[in-house]
């Protein structure tokens, strides 16, 4: 499918398994709610007692905003801890390292998590290693892999952009599984169609160890609408037989949240409960199939 997929030579190398596990939130589609449940996913398992990083890969920087880290203000970010990592790359590299890049936040008391932001450069990021010759699809597993991160934490969250390129690749490549957040409807089923395509061809490259199907996350879900309960019917049929969590309302509550930028998890009222429940059975889940 990408011309990048077919130029990997390195053999396959599977993850440890009693490292940290890393997570990524995936859909070609955009406005699925991919960022939002990737921020509270990540609070749900600090709120257990896990050391979390939370990585950035969208150049957008949407998931580095709630954390109130601007893409358009970073000088240092994931970008350059990428570019750092390729030796054919020397000319381009910048005197940093991961200590002086990824910043801290106390969530609650008692609670905190780690962040590696995104920055606007990481859009010329395929641009930029085009013209290396080790493989383009496993820089980001090999600088996970150079600086340690698995040891370091319980749970790595990724949340990538909304698009099929080295970025996507990377991601894939790098992670151990997947969650597949979607808005039931025609265009979001599409998008969820093409980057499985995607994960379908890392498998048959054999490049690396093809991460798990976490399960698909029914987001924005209009318990009103009749045509929204048929539209996710029939795309249930479509997914085989991963999981599908329970639907994501369009719950005023979320809305709430992300404009204080914070989690669910950050509210002690009653009406946020429900959505802390989801988290917390949706992490259990997902723990039990990363170790099985």
């Amino acid at each position: 499918m990408f011309n990048f997929l077919s130029r990997a030579t390195s053999s396959v190398k599977g993850h440890e398994t009693n490292s940290g596990k890393i997570i990524a939130l995936m859909n070609q589609k955009g406005g699925v709610g991919k960022t939002t449940m990737a921020f509270n996913l990540a609070h749900a398992f600090a709120h257990q007692g896990k050391k979390v990083l939370c990585l950035d890969m969208d150049p957008q920087g949407n998931f580095s905003s709630l954390f109130g880290v601007e893409a358009s203000d970073e000088n240092q970010h994931i970008h350059h801890l990428l570019i750092n990592s390729i030796k054919e790359l020397k000319p381009l590299h910048t005197n940093i390292m991961p200590h002086d890049v990824i910043k801290s936040f106390e969530t609650s008391p008692g609670v905190s998590i780690d962040l590696l932001p995104s920055g606007q450069e990481l859009s010329g990021f395929e641009l930029t290693v085009a013209g290396i010759n080790s493989p383009r699809q496993l820089i980001l597993k090999k600088f996970i892999e150079k600086y340690d991160l698995r040891s370091q934490y319980d749970v790595i969250v990724i949340d990538g952009p909304p698009t099929l390129g080295l970025l996507v690749v990377n991601i894939l490549c790098a992670c151990d599984g997947v969650l597949y957040p979607f808005v039931p409807d025609r265009f979001s089923e599409q998008g969820l169609k093409n980057i499985l395509q995607v994960v379908e061809d890392i498998d048959e490259m054999g490049i690396t160890t093809t991460p798990k199907n976490l399960g698909y996350i029914p987001n924005l879900f209009d318990t009103r609408r009749k045509q929204a309960n048929d539209d996710l019917g029939m795309i249930r049929q479509t997914l085989g037989e991963a999981t599908v969590f329970e639907p994501f309302t369009n719950k005023v509550q979320f809305g709430k949240s992300l404009a204080s930028r914070k989690s669910v998890f950050d509210y002690k009222s009653a009406e946020f409960k429900d959505l802390q429940s989801q988290f917390n059975k949706m992490i259990d889940t997902v723990s039990e199939e990363l170790h099985s």
